[in-house]
């Protein structure tokens, strides 16, 4: 399992989130619940479609590393985001 690092912004209508380590992936919800919940399908399908594809694996960084790397501020408060993390199953090329 990999915690990946999930970005889940208010909208004008719903939540969006990504994760800056699987760049291209996104989902949607009308609730935080329902949008932490379509990222990780999400990420979790664009994994296998890339193991499929024989592409290299993201590395999960987490929320530490981003941290650590100046992306995000330890106890940092947005109004307009907030940061997680979700656990993925990352399956091994074949």
């Amino acid at each position: 399992m990999e915690k990946y690092l999930v970005v889940i912004e208010k909208t004008k209508n719903n939540y969006s989130a990504f994760s800056p380590d699987v760049w291209g992936c996104v989902a949607t919800g009308k609730t935080v619940e329902e949008t932490v919940s379509e990222i990780k399908e999400a990420l979790h399908l664009h994994i296998d479609a890339m193991v499929s594809d024989n592409e290299d694996i993201p590395k999960a960084k987490g929320i530490s590393q981003h941290i650590s790397d100046g992306v995000f501020k330890a106890g940092e408060i947005a109004e307009e985001y907030f940061i997680t993390e979700v656990e993925i199953a990352v399956p091994q090329h074949a």
